[in-house]
């Protein structure tokens, strides 16, 4: 028997097998499964093959060692762009993961494979996501992430992208599931975004390099957003949204469900109110996802903050945090004109009354409520707001209060 690959010769056989063409991820890791390693499947007769429930002409591709040609020029592309592979028995390979149905057998990865190891929850949702939406998004992440959980999303428009944001807002991590090559960006938006997550966090895809974001690709790579998690977070999404296919997946996978409410009357909440229903954890708070996570993960996100908590407050002001949770996230403390010491003006109270969290308003609209003002003294007043960290500005000159 030959002596078992090993270094490059061993990604080889990890790329051609991925490579192959018609094989499908669960017949790839049913041959691994059954023979052992790709060098073994390579090895083994065409009829050992069918014999593992593979198509006749698929057994002949591998026989005759048709992939290992592009597996070569796949390792060079991964070598020039600092991709590492992680096949499905390399130690960092997510355990999690693994135990999922059809795992891929093997990750491209761009950034701290490190993360794969920690706890992660997903927060996932509309392309489209009304103001509220994005809102909740971002600052549930940012809580989260501030908790100690690797937030995890597929870099979409919309609930995706606003997830990363909040997460890499909090000084957090970020896990990147693409339904793309990790060197492709997509959408073409989200580059500085995507750099950002590549530094501080970690892009993954289980499609070769340049490979292009197909529709069909999303509910394959959804499965992985799922199963890197302690737990899925749906934000909005319609009746037929891929958050709900991420939410069955988290479900079929034993994970935890968890869904943010909204109006009855808003078809983006359609979604997350029919998990709710079904039993899905209603959130309207960072401690109602983690109260609901595993006991491993819960007891070490506690300890952790309540360690945190304790070498903040200075010796003998113990219950100095009286009323409050014991270890909630401060990302949202010390914004301008909140709590003593706040400096806003009339003005700038108005605005801040007059712009919501839930709804955006033109300021068209803010002009004729000020009428008393100059149009002037309001952009000044929003531009303080919005430098204060107290409003954002969406396109088209409309604004929502930040939370």
């Amino acid at each position: 028997m030959a002596s078992p690959a090993s270094g490059r010769e061993a990604l080889l056989y990890w790329l051609a097998l991925h490579l192959v063409p018609g094989l499908g991820t669960s017949n790839a890791v049913k041959l691994i499964r059954r023979l052992g390693s790709p060098e073994r499947v390579f090895h083994a007769s065409v009829s050992e093959l069918v014999g593992c429930g593979v198509r006749a002409a698929v057994a002949q591709s591998i026989v005759s060692g048709v992939s290992f040609e592009e597996a070569a020029a796949e390792a060079d592309r991964v070598r020039a762009a600092g991709v590492e592979i992680i096949p499905l028995h390399d130690p960092r390979y997510p355990a999690h993961l693994k135990e999922i149905y059809d795992p891929p057998i093997l990750l491209y990865a761009r950034g701290r494979t490190e993360l794969l190891a920690e706890s992660k929850i997903a927060v996932v949702g509309s392309r489209r996501p009304s103001p509220y939406g994005t809102a909740v998004a971002c600052k549930l992440s940012e809580e989260l992430a501030t908790a100690g959980l690797v937030i995890v999303s597929g870099m979409a428009r919309g609930i995706d992208s606003a997830a990363h944001h909040g997460a890499l807002r909090a000084g957090g991590a970020t896990i990147a599931v693409l339904g793309c090559g990790v060197d492709v960006i997509y959408p073409s938006e989200n580059k500085k975004l995507a750099a950002e997550i590549a530094a501080r966090g970690l892009i993954v895809s289980e499609f070769p390099m340049g490979s292009v974001a197909f529709p069909q690709n999303f509910p394959i790579r959804n499965r992985i957003i799922s199963g890197l998690s302690d737990g899925v977070l749906v934000v909005e999404g319609a009746q037929y949204s891929g958050s709900l296919i991420t939410a069955r997946l988290a479900l079929d996978q034993g994970r935890e469900v968890f869904a943010v409410p909204g109006s009855i009357i808003s078809k983006l909440s359609w979604g997350p109110n029919l998990l709710i229903k079904q039993g899905a954890t209603l959130v309207q708070q960072w401690q109602d996802v983690v109260e609901s996570l595993p006991e491993p993960v819960r007891g070490a996100i506690w300890r952790a903050l309540q360690e945190k908590l304790q070498q903040q407050v200075l010796p003998g002001v113990g219950d100095s945090t009286s009323g409050e949770s014991a270890g909630a996230p401060a990302a949202s403390e010390g914004r301008a004109g909140e709590g003593p010491g706040s400096a806003l003006s009339p003005l700038e109270k108005r605005l801040l009354g007059l712009v919501q969290a839930d709804a955006s308003i033109h300021i068209d609209a803010l002009i004729g409520q000020l009428d008393e003002n100059s149009p002037s003294e309001i952009i000044a007043a929003l531009c303080e707001l919005e430098l204060a960290g107290q409003i954002r500005q969406l396109p088209g000159k409309s604004y929502v209060r930040v939370w």
